[in-house]
Formats: structure tokens, C-alpha cells, sequence
């Protein structure tokens, strides 16, 4: 069983609210409606198939939609799911999983162990998926070895496999889930509209009475104008929004809404190409670390909230997180200068940092960044781009200088937040290159002992910090607002929005 305690930071607490705003009609008459709750994001999915996935914004949503053999809990526990018992085999090879009498898919059809074989085949085979769905190519097979056990053969030990039969669960008779998504989670799909909605309505024969939806309807409402998002809290077109900007707090109407604050549970850094000059250098990079200041960034973007990190591990991971690493770059500008000019960067250079323009905490980093490294003589040029447009060019093509965004664990182990920097992941956007670093992820990976593999990830993050593979800052404080109406929300240790845990306030 992995289990990953979460820091006591991201227990809930509620905020004062500060500031007044007037309440419009459009709030007064929602504010005794709970069988509908609109939830803003700032940008669109990018599909409803669990295999095509690639942002945390869409695995949040669908966290909602599809349920996997175990899902996580909110204290950082794996725990069962569409199964209701599962194991290891010593070696770390062999899982088994007897699953849960009386599950049914959104189309009314029960949850079989053909339906679990072939969800795992499929993505399993699915080469283009984010990291949840590429950690199913370490599968040799799955065999079915009776109507409620299924055993899921790896090709070599891996005792972090367990984290990622998270994904849900699909119906081997459904061939399209982007136009037909059908799961087995507490909301099932009713209707998307691009860049506008995607609607969600309770499931009622849902597996797990417990955890079953309370609110008849969801309503995912894209808010790509992030400036506008506290206006439409306050106007009560909005129910519900997630990593609030903390300028927007004050206006929030007094008294309207709960605030909760949390970890954002992600790595938030320069993130720089290592393929392309002068990034291929590591002084150049070392010289970045040493001109920024962290906690200015904090205080700029957040009045000073948020958790500093030195590599690519946030807090919420406490059994991997290394907080020591935070100072293996504290500010000085003399450092950089030399490093700079020991790399032939004497007068500096200038460069492109491109950014969602979906992401205000972000582009306000870049631009803090933006004075702090003027003072070694680097100039960044700010590029506000699409979503869309960063998913194809940054992340998948790798046509960037450098980009400010933040990195978050899809599934509840180390590799999630690993695996990108070994040389060959093809989820390595910085394109980061280090044989100390194949050889530690190596065998980490190889290990079965806990403590052994342990270790041996926090070597990683030594050499990712000290190889300065990004420009590390900080997990981002995240605020979030839910109008008084309805309570129950929950933080997890990874990006996950679980609308079922929100009812009505009595």
C-alpha cells in the first residue's frame, strides 16, 4: 500500500473575506438554488478521454466522471475503488485486484473484468497520453482470471505502479470517449460546448453510496478572461472557482463565500530549454538561479503566501520532499554575473518567456522575473499565449526559449513528478539531459526496498537541483471560493476536484 501524508498546510482553513461588493439580482436569486453548481475554470479540457488527458485542469474535471481501480483520498492515501481489494507480489510485478460487486457504468451496464482488461490494454497501447497513461507501457499483460480477479503482469518490478490504476475505468463497448465519454465515477456527461461549458449530472446508481453526488448538477463554465473571475463570483455566475487569484479576494461580497486555502501541489518554475542555447549551458542556467529571489516573487503574486521549492518535488509529497534543496540557490547577483561570464555572457543576452495568458499567477512570476534578471543584464522578452497554443508549441513540440507554468503529479508517487527529466521521457519539454540523473532515476525505479527507492528519488532531486535543470520558486498558494449555499469541499495532495464532497449548507 503507498501512502503519502500530506503537510498540515493543506488542512482547510477558512479566510476573512475582505472587501464589499454589491450582490446583483443574478446572486440573490441563485442563493437558494443547490440542485445546480457552476464551477469557473480558466481554461478548456482538452477531451473527455481519460487517454488523451494532458492538463491538470482536464484531469480535474474527469477526476469527477471516471473512477479507476483505486482512487486517491485526501489525506494522500490510495484507496479502493471499481476494486475492492488489491495486492502486490514480492518481486513488485504482479498486481492483483478483486473488484467490487455491483459497479455500473453511466450506460447502465455492470463493470466487468473484460471492461477493466481492456481499459488497461488500451492505454496500455495508447502511446500519445500524458504520463498517467505512458506508465501502462511497463504492462506485459492482463489476465483475467475469473469474473472478479484480474491480475496486471508488468514487464519488471515496479513497486509505484499501483498510483497510476487511478484512471478510470472504461466500457469495452464504447469506442469514442471524446463523443461518448462514459464512466463509472459519482457525475456522469450530459453536454459540452467548447470553450464555453461542459455539464455534468448525478449519477444515481453510483457504486459508493458514501461518497455518491449531492448536487444535481454540475456546471463547468470556462472563464478564459481571468480578470474578470471575482466580478462573476460576486455577480453569482459563478458558484465555485479553484486557485482564485489573491488579488481578487477583496472582491469577493462580505459574507457571500467561504475562502479555503491550500497548496496549489505543483512546481511552479522558469521552466527552460536545455536543448537550445544559451540554456544548453549549465552556468547560464545555475547564473538564473542565483539572480531571482523566490520569496519577492511570493510577496508579488500572492502577498507572500506560497512554499518555496529547490527542485521538482512540491510539499504536499512530504516523503520525497527535500527542503533542504531550497538553498542550494539563495540570491546573489555577484555568482551570476561570473557564472555568466564564464560562460562568454558578459553583457547578458535576451530571450523569450512565453506564457498562458489563462494563468494570471503566472504571468505575474514572469514578470517579476523580468526585473530580477535585468540586473545581471538578461533581458525576457513576456510572450501571453493561448492555452491551446502552449500545449502544442511549449509542451509538445518544444518550440520555446523559456515559459513560466506550473508542474503537478498525476498520479500519488515520486515518478509523476520524476519521470519527465529522464533523457528519453517523451514528456521531457525542457529537454533535460544528465546521465547522473538516468542512472539515480534508473534505480530508483529498480528498487523494491521503500527506503532504498526513497533515497535514491531525493538523489534525483539533489542532481535536478544542482544540475539546475529549471529555475525553481515555489507551490503556489491556492484560494478557493465556494458561495455559502454549499459547503464540503476538500483539498487533495494532487490536482483533483471532487464535486461529489460538496452539498448543500443546512
Amino acid at each position: 500500500m503507498i501512502s503519502i501524508t500530506r503537510r498540515a498546510f493543506l488542512g482547510l482553513s477558512a479566510l476573512p473575506l475582505a472587501g464589499l461588493v454589491g450582490c446583483g439580482s443574478s446572486q440573490e436569486s441563485a442563493a437558494t438554488d443547490t440542485d445546480t453548481i457552476t464551477c469557473g475554470m480558466s481554461q478548456d479540457i482538452d477531451s473527455m478521454d481519460p487517454a488523451k488527458a494532458e492538463s491538470a485542469a482536464t484531469r480535474e474535471l474527469l477526476f469527477n466522471v471516471y473512477d479507476g481501480l483505486v482512487k486517491p483520498d485526501t489525506a494522500g492515501n490510495l484507496v479502493p475503488a471499481v476494486a475492492k481489494d488489491f495486492s502486490m507480489s514480492p518481486d513488485g510485478t504482479v498486481y492483483s485486484f478483486t473488484l467490487r460487486d455491483g459497479v455500473k457504468f453511466h450506460n447502465g451496464a455492470a463493470v466487468t473484468a473484460e471492461d477493466v482488461r481492456y481499459s488497461i490494454e488500451r492505454y496500455r497501447d495508447y502511446t500519445a497520453g500524458g504520463s498517467l497513461v505512458s506508465a501502462f507501457a511497463a504492462v506485459d499483460h492482463v489476465q483475467v482470471v475469473d469474473d472478479a480477479h484480474v491480475d496486471v503482469v508488468l514487464k519488471e518490478p515496479d513497486t509505484d505502479f499501483l498510483a497510476y490504476c487511478t484512471i478510470g475505468i472504461t466500457p469495452a463497448a464504447v469506442a469514442d470517449l471524446d463523443a461518448d465519454p462514459v464512466g463509472c465515477g459519482p457525475y456522469k456527461f450530459s453536454s459540452r460546448s467548447p470553450l464555453e461549458k461542459v455539464v455534468l449530472e448525478k449519477f444515481d446508481d453510483y457504486w459508493d453510496a458514501e461518497g455518491a453526488a449531492h448536487i444535481p448538477t454540475v456546471v463547468f463554465k470556462i472563464t478564459t478572461n481571468t480578470d474578470s473571475i471575482g466580478m462573476e463570483l460576486a455577480a453569482g455566475s459563478l458558484d465555485l472557482f479553484y486557485r482564485l487569484p489573491e488579488t481578487q479576494l477583496a472582491q469577493l461580497p462580505d459574507g457571500a463565500f467561504t475562502v479555503y486555502e491550500g497548496g496549489m501541489n505543483l512546481v511552479q518554475a522558469l521552466y527552460v530549454n536545455n536543448a537550445v542555447p544559451p540554456f544548453d549551458d549549465v552556468r547560464v542556467r545555475q547564473a538564473l538561479a542565483y539572480a531571482i529571489d523566490p520569496q519577492q516573487i511570493m510577496d508579488y503574486v500572492s502577498g507572500g503566501k506560497g512554499t518555496e521549492v529547490g527542485s521538482s518535488m512540491y510539499p504536499a509529497f512530504a516523503k520525497y520532499f527535500v527542503p533542504e534543496l531550497n538553498d542550494v540557490y539563495n540570491q546573489d547577483l555577484d555568482k551570476a554575473r561570473a557564472l555568466l561570464e564564464e560562460a562568454g555572457h558578459k553583457d547578458g543576452f535576451a530571450f523569450t518567456i512565453q506564457v498562458s495568458n489563462a494563468h494570471p499567477q503566472h504571468i505575474e512570476t514572469a514578470q517579476v522575473l523580468k526585473e530580477q534578471l535585468s540586473a545581471i543584464g538578461v533581458s525576457a522578452n513576456i510572450q501571453q499565449i493561448e492555452w491551446s497554443s502552449w500545449l502544442s508549441d511549449v509542451y509538445t513540440n518544444k518550440e520555446y526559449e523559456g515559459t513560466v507554468v506550473g508542474v503537478d503529479a498525476s498520479a500519488l508517487n515520486a515518478p509523476s513528478m520524476l519521470s519527465r527529466f529522464a533523457s528519453d521521457a517523451g514528456n521531457n519539454f525542457v529537454n533535460f539531459s544528465s546521465p547522473a540523473y538516468d542512472e539515480a532515476y534508473a534505480r530508483a525505479r529498480a528498487a523494491i526496498n521503500d527506503d532504498e527507492k526513497t533515497e535514491l528519488y531525493k538523489e534525483c532531486e539533489r542532481i535536478l537541483a544542482e544540475e539546475c535543470a529549471c529555475v525553481y520558486i515555489q507551490d503556489l498558494p491556492s484560494f478557493v471560493a465556494l458561495a455559502k449555499r454549499f459547503t464540503g469541499y476538500e483539498y487533495y495532495p494532487l490536482y483533483a476536484q471532487n464535486i461529489a464532497t460538496i452539498r448543500p449548507a443546512e
